[in-house]
């Protein structure tokens, strides 16, 4: 596609328009916590660990030999993860278990999962 058939090419705003976007634009505060929610996301250690954490509770030892990684490593991704409200962690004795927060974590990760298979074909 040509660059000039991206862009607008008339000088005519569209009021109306230009109101109801406005009405339906969220608080910035609102936004810059969905752009954190995704920054959050944006790291392949941190997304490999949600992934584990879709069908199974875990703790630091088994995410560490799944993924090879240190404990180290991995506490610190699960940290992140727990502050951003994407996985929860229980202690059960000495250890501590961490699952997904909630559904919504689920289901940000299998529609994300759907987008990027989408016309693709993985092996």
């Amino acid at each position: 596609m040509r660059k000039s058939a991206l862009a607008c090419d008339c000088d005519i705003i569209h009021y109306e328009l230009v109101e109801k976007a406005k009405k339906n634009l969220l608080k910035d505060e609102i936004l810059i916590d969905i752009a954190n929610f995704y920054r959050a996301l944006a790291d392949n250690t941190r997304i490999k660990i949600i992934n584990l954490l879709l069908e199974h509770e875990l703790c630091v030892c088994d995410i560490s030999a799944i993924l090879n990684l240190t404990k180290s490593t991995v506490s610190h991704q699960l940290k992140n993860l727990r502050e951003m409200n994407l996985v929860k962690n229980c202690k059960k004795g000495k250890q501590v278990w961490y699952s997904l927060a909630d559904s919504h974590v689920r289901q940000v990760f299998e529609i994300s999962l759907i987008h990027i298979k989408e016309g693709i074909i993985y092996d």
